[in-house]
C-alpha cells in the first residue's frame, strides 16, 4: 500500500512539476481565464453564422478566414518572433485581440452586425494569431526551460482543454438565458487576465532564447531547416494532414449538433464540453510521461483517425459525447507529442519559425480544410465530416510509419 502510494506521489509530482516555477504559474493561470474565454467567442460566433445563414459551407468559409492569415504569412510570424522578445510580442498581440472582440461584441449587441464584419473581425484575428501562436509556444521555453519543456507543454495542453470545457458550458448556458453577445464582452475582457500575468513576471528569472539580428534570407533559413532534418519535415507533414481535415471541429460538430441530432447551441456546448475533457485526461498522460519518441506521434495519429470514424457512426447523442470524449484523449496526445518534438529537435534560434510552420500545418491549413469540410457536412451530412476526417488521420499515420521504417 505504501509503495502504490508513494508511485501515485511521484507521479503526481512528476506531472505538475512546470507549476513549480512561479512565471509559468502566472502565465498558466492568465492564459486558463483568458482561453475559456476565447472558447466562449468560438461557440458564439459559430452559431452565430449559422442563426445569419445556416449554411456549412458559410461556416466553413468564416473559419477559413479567421486560419488564412495564419497559412500566408504564418512563416513571417515565426521570424519576428525570433527576431524579437516574445513577452513584448504578447503584450501587442494579446492587446489586439481584445480590442477584436470587444469590436464584435458591441456590433452583436447593438445588432448591427453583418456576415462581412464577421468576416472581417476573423481575418484580423488571424493576422494577430499569426505572430501571437509561435510567440506562445516559444515563450513557454523561456518560462521552463528544456529540461522541464515536455512537461509544460502538456499542462498548456491540459489548460487549453480545461477551457475547452468551462468555455463551452458558459457558452451554452449564456446563449440560452441572455443571448450571443455577452460571450463576446467576456472573452474581450478574459484578455486583461494574460496582460496582468506578463506584467507580474520576473524577468530576472526567464531562460531568453537567442535573438537573431535581422538578415536577408532568414526566412528561406527557416525552411531550409527543416528540409534537411526528417524528424522536423514528416511531424509538419503529418500535422498539415490532419490539420487540414480532421481538427476542423468548430466546422463539423456545429453542423452535427444542429443537423444530426436536431439540437441547439448548448448540444454543441455539450460536444464541445466533452471533447475538452477526454483532452484534458490525454493532457495528464502525457504531462506524466517523459519526452515522446517518433513511433509515439505515429500511434498517437493512428488512435486519432480510429476515435474519429468511430464517432462519425454513433446512433444517438449519448454514444456521440462520449465518442467525441476519446476523440479528444487522442487528439490532444498527438498535438502534445508533435508540439514537443518539434521544439525539442530545433535549436532555440531556429524555433520561432519551426513553431511558425506548426501553426501553418495546425492552423494555417484550415482555409483548405474548413470550407472542404463544410461543403461535405452540408451536402453529405455531418458525418461524413468526421469520416474524412478520420481516413486522413489514418493516411498521416501511414506516412508517419513509412518514415520510421525507412529510417
Amino acid at each position: 500500500m505504501r509503495t502504490t502510494l508513494l508511485k501515485i506521489k511521484t507521479v503526481s509530482k512528476a506531472t505538475f512539476e512546470s507549476l513549480r516555477i512561479r512565471n509559468y504559474r502566472l502565465y498558466f493561470t492568465g492564459q486558463a481565464i483568458s482561453l475559456s474565454g476565447t472558447w466562449m467567442q468560438t461557440i458564439g460566433q459559430s452559431w452565430l453564422v449559422l442563426q445569419m445563414t445556416h449554411s456549412g459551407t458559410q461556416l466553413g468559409l468564416v473559419t477559413a478566414a479567421q486560419f488564412l492569415p495564419m497559412l500566408v504569412l504564418g512563416p513571417w510570424g515565426g521570424l519576428i518572433v525570433d527576431r524579437f522578445p516574445k513577452r513584448k510580442i504578447l503584450y501587442f498581440t494579446q492587446s489586439i485581440s481584445a480590442v477584436l472582440a470587444l469590436t464584435l461584441a458591441v456590433l452583436v449587441a447593438t445588432d448591427t452586425v453583418q456576415l462581412w464584419m464577421v468576416y472581417v473581425l476573423s481575418f484580423f484575428l488571424g493576422l494577430t494569431n499569426a505572430v501571437d501562436n509561435p510567440a506562445r509556444q516559444t515563450f513557454v521555453t523561456e518560462l521552463v526551460g528544456d529540461d522541464r519543456l515536455a512537461n509544460a507543454v502538456s499542462l498548456n495542453a491540459i489548460q487549453i482543454n480545461l477551457s475547452r470545457v468551462v468555455g463551452p458550458a458558459l457558452a451554452g448556458t449564456l446563449i440560452a438565458t441572455v443571448g450571443i453577445a455577452p460571450l463576446f464582452f467576456i472573452n474581450a475582457f478574459s484578455f486583461v487576465a494574460v496582460l496582468f500575468a506578463l506584467r507580474a513576471m520576473n524577468g530576472a528569472e526567464f531562460s531568453p532564447t537567442k535573438i537573431i539580428t535581422r538578415a536577408s534570407g532568414q526566412l528561406a533559413e527557416g525552411f531550409r531547416y527543416v528540409a534537411k532534418h526528417p524528424v522536423l519535415y514528416n511531424t509538419l507533414i503529418m500535422m498539415a494532414i490532419i490539420g487540414t481535415l480532421t481538427y476542423e471541429f468548430t466546422v463539423s460538430l456545429p453542423l452535427l449538433a444542429e443537423f444530426t441530432f436536431h439540437g441547439s447551441a448548448g448540444t454543441y456546448a455539450v460536444l464541445m464540453a466533452s471533447m475538452g475533457i477526454g483532452s484534458m485526461i490525454g493532457g495528464v498522460y502525457t504531462a506524466s510521461k517523459k519526452r515522446p519518441t517518433r513511433k509515439s506521434i505515429v500511434v498517437s495519429a493512428f488512435f486519432f483517425g480510429v476515435t474519429t470514424l468511430i464517432a462519425s457512426a454513433m446512433p444517438t447523442l449519448i454514444l456521440e459525447i462520449i465518442a467525441i470524449a476519446f476523440v479528444g484523449f487522442s487528439s490532444i496526445i498527438f498535438l502534445a507529442y508533435s508540439n514537443i518534438i518539434l521544439q525539442l529537435e530545433s535549436v532555440p534560434e531556429m524555433r520561432g519559425r519551426v513553431m511558425a510552420l506548426l501553426a501553418v500545418a495546425f492552423l494555417g491549413s484550415t482555409p483548405i480544410g474548413g470550407p472542404i469540410i463544410g461543403w461535405i457536412a452540408e451536402h453529405a451530412g455531418p458525418r461524413y465530416g468526421l469520416v474524412v476526417g478520420g481516413i486522413a488521420a489514418l493516411v498521416a499515420a501511414s506516412i508517419g510509419y513509412r518514415s520510421l521504417r525507412r529510417a
